[in-house]
């Protein structure tokens, strides 16, 4: 080529080989759709999380088709728009209608165990118990973890609770990140994730700690220690979501779940910490009886 003539411009990436201009794109639409809807309107959040969730279920349907296990995935994304939408309705209107929103929990959880067996009855014998435990796998992992997200945003003052796991979460994965690119020397789980360290996790609990700390004290007015407390939970529970989702993608053979978040990789791969903080989240501000 003559210099001089145009060339056409290759796409930016990352060292990960993800395409940067449009993973800040997604994650800039992401974050302001988020913003937006806890503040303004909280069946929004709700919405979002139901759409991710039902994708990540998605998600898990075609990476343990990697290894036989093929899952009922209608009736599962069903369920899945019924457990994290029903369980957030009932805990939201319970002082009204009266109906315990674990009833529905439960029920919505069993009845979405119940429907992918019987759907999966039509398949055959063959391989009918791996297929179900695929199911029951999926049920268990994302909707039924994934509905404490909501559980604690119908809490009173849930907004603030929200948020205050959220940023815990982020602040563990940049802290996280940041100690282990400068000062990371010794893993801390070689064989599942190699590239996690022990002074990457220390920068976690760091900078988590500082976020959960002025979220506790400057926004809910409570002492400082519980921000301590929930950073300190959120980042060990966070890791572990991130490290039993390396497990799955190693033992199916995968680097990303899917493309479905462009620039980013797999809805699963944004999810998998927030998936398993949630509950521990939500089980310390119920065993705490903290109302802000």
């Amino acid at each position: 080529m003559a210099d001089g003539e145009p060339q056409d411009a290759a796409p930016r990436t990352s060292r990960a080989g993800r395409d940067l201009p449009m993973a800040i794109v997604v994650g800039l639409g992401l974050f302001g759709y988020v913003v937006a809807t806890l503040t303004w309107w909280p069946v929004g959040f709700i919405v979002l999380l139901v759409v991710l969730t039902s994708l990540g279920a998605v998600e898990l349907h075609h990476a343990l088709k990697r290894v036989g296990m093929t899952s009922v995935v209608v009736p599962v994304v069903i369920g899945n728009i019924f457990i994290i939408g029903g369980s957030y309705a009932a805990a939201v209107f319970q002082p009204v209608t009266r109906m315990p929103w674990h009833v529905v929990l439960l029920g919505t959880i069993g009845g979405t165990v119940l429907l992918a067996l019987i759907w999966r009855m039509f398949g055959g014998a063959e391989g009918y118990a791996r297929d179900s435990a695929a199911s029951v796998f999926i049920i268990g992992y994302v909707p039924l973890l994934a509905s404490f997200v909501g559980l604690i945003l119908a809490q009173e003052h849930g907004v603030a609770k929200v948020v205050a796991v959220l940023l815990c979460i982020t602040g563990s994965d940049t802290g996280g990140y940041a100690a282990g690119a400068t000062l990371g020397r010794h893993p801390m789980a070689p064989r599942i994730s190699p590239k996690k360290t022990w002074e990457g996790m220390a920068g976690s609990v760091v900078l988590a700690s500082v976020v959960g700390i002025l979220m506790v004290v400057f926004v809910m007015k409570q002492p400082w220690w519980f921000g301590l407390l929930l950073a300190v939970v959120v980042v060990i529970t966070g890791t572990a979501g991130d490290l039993i989702e390396s497990l799955i993608k190693r033992d199916v053979g995968i680097k990303d779940m899917s493309s479905f978040l462009p620039g980013h990789g797999g809805v699963m791969d944004r999810l998998d910490s927030t998936l398993v903080a949630a509950p521990a989240a939500w089980l310390l501000f119920t065993l705490a009886g903290v109302s802000w």
